[in-house]
């Protein structure tokens, strides 16, 4: 007999125009491993107020929110491949509009999660009452994607017209700990008794452990599902110890509650995959070509912020690279968050000292990204000082695929890493990874092996063993062609597939009650 899955979440790559990060391609790759096996998975996700315009109605929806009744409408949309026992749905109100981080989410920088916490807790009542009415057929699992979702476990737990999913089994996955979803339990109109006025609950079960007045949206899909997911086995260990930032990035207030679901047997680490069939395949050699023809076409948006800049500094440089090709590329392809470029903000002296040696033997650093306003900033002006670090403040699939083919070591120093799937591109690609020793990234690359990594007991440590890996790793390109050949051969033999993961899920997570 088939099982019949349901992906909850905030971003599905499966469809187009709904993706922000690393969530959006485990949304999209593991219904089609579940697919494979002969189940069925339907996957919702909000609609932002745009996706279900390429969408079919399908149903209308009612439920209660904010006190008042309520009608959303759900949408079918045509996913980017066709796959038999796979559908994809979007919940369309007039509330939940396009954010302005990747037309998602909002950066609510005065209150954390404001109008986030809106869009999601509306959503989330409507897909329970989609649940409740059996709008979107038999359901046997749920699969809920951070904090963004786990509004359904509190609805489970303690609304009256939502209890019949305790008959449900609930999985939720943990993609990054450090965004909790935390807003006030009341007095506030993005507040726990706003959304849900009718509804009793124990705040003690839902309360964030250190503001003692607000919810915790992470700490109840922790707390409440019957298994608790994180996307590799070494962030599963990371984060039940605590945190000592910016040294070590742990559990975040929540090590407790994670201690607590290891102990009762609902804590699982497993290693996201990547994709190693129908790759999209890139022409080769034309790489400075390609961003010539994206910097034009960034040009032309209206939106688009530092037009000047991108003609002045990134353009000039990208044609002299064209004519004059370096002998060394390294490459990064980031949202611009404290995550991800901490080290080269805490430190204004850590990127000269790479680009330095860079210059040494005719190399460029490629980063290509958005996101943070002030690590837009960071790198908008060291590309104003270096001639050899190209800023391609933007997105791109083009440019994106022909940086994981054509650089030569690809750059990944998170400050912490819950998986990553950059490293896992790059050395399908035969690339080696340069990366933190942390989360999901010491579970991929193994240091003089199938890559390079950096570590140490103190910020300061890491940031010096990160600028000696780096010129031992580019001496190692110009002076030892055999060991280089070696790690990139090494690096692209290794397997990180979503077959063996979703196997893992099927033992782990997904057993009915």
């Amino acid at each position: 007999m088939k099982t019949n899955f349901l992906f909850v979440a905030a971003e599905n790559d499966g469809i187009p125009r709904c993706k922000a990060g690393g969530m959006g391609d485990v949304v999209r790759d593991v219904p089609r491993q579940i697919a494979v096996r002969g189940d069925n998975v339907y996957v919702v996700t909000p609609s932002y107020s745009r996706l279900h315009l390429t969408g079919k109605k399908v149903a209308n929806i009612n439920f209660q929110y904010r006190g008042e009744p309520n009608q959303a409408e759900l949408y079918v949309i045509p996913g980017k491949k066709l796959i038999d026992g796979i559908k994809h749905f979007v919940i369309h109100h007039p509330d939940i509009k396009s954010g302005d981080i990747a037309h998602i989410y909002f950066n609510d920088p005065e209150q954390p999660f404001y109008s986030d916490a809106n869009t999601f807790s509306l959503f989330s009542v409507a897909v329970a009452a989609a649940i409740k009415d059996g709008i979107l057929g038999s359901i046997d699992i749920v699969h809920l994607h951070d904090w963004h979702t786990s509004m359904l476990l509190f609805l489970r737990e303690y609304h009256e017209h939502y209890k019949f999913m305790k008959e449900l089994k609930f999985v939720y996955s943990i993609h990054n700990l450090a965004i909790q979803g935390i807003r006030p339990f009341e007095d506030n109109f993005s507040s726990l008794d706003a959304f849900f006025p009718e509804v009793s609950y124990d705040r003690n079960k839902l309360v964030d452990t250190r503001y003692a007045d607000c919810i915790n949206l992470m700490a109840v899909g922790i707390r409440f599902a019957d298994a608790v997911h994180t996307v590799s086995p070494s962030y599963m260990q990371d984060i039940q110890h605590p945190s000592n930032p910016p040294h070590f990035i742990g559990g975040e207030g929540l090590e407790k509650d994670l201690r607590d679901a290891a102990s009762e047997n609902r804590l699982f680490g497993i290693l996201n995959g990547a994709n190693y069939s129908d790759v999209n395949q890139v022409e080769k050699g034309i790489l400075w070509r390609q961003c010539v023809r994206r910097l034009f076409r960034w040009l032309q948006e209206d939106n688009k912020d530092y037009k000047a800049h991108y003609l002045a500094h990134t353009g000039e440089k990208i044609t002299r690279f064209q004519e004059h090709k370096p002998k060394f590329i390294c490459s990064s392809v980031a949202r611009l968050t404290e995550q991800k470029f901490f080290f080269f903000r805490e430190d204004p002296d850590l990127l000269p000292n790479l680009m330095k040696k860079l210059d040494e033997v005719n190399g460029v650093y490629i980063l290509l990204g958005t996101g943070a306003p002030e690590y837009e900033a960071i790198f908008r002006e060291a590309s104003y000082r270096h001639k050899n670090f190209i800023f391609m403040n933007a997105q791109s699939d083009s440019v994106i695929d022909m940086l994981y083919q054509e650089s030569d070591l690809y750059l990944m120093p998170s400050l912490f890493e819950p998986c990553g799937i950059s490293q896992m591109l790059a050395m399908r690609n035969g690339q080696p990874c340069l990366v933190h020793h942390t989360g999901g990234l010491k579970d991929t690359v193994v240091h003089g092996e199938t890559g390079f990594s950096f570590d140490g007991d103190t910020v300061e440590a890491k940031k010096q063993d990160f600028i000696h890996v780096f010129s031992e790793a580019v001496d190692m390109f110009f002076n030892n062609k055999a060991k280089w050949k070696k790690i990139c051969n090494s690096a692209k033999r290794q397997k990180f597939s979503w077959e063996k993961s979703v196997d893992k899920y099927y033992k782990d997570l997904y057993p009915l009650k």
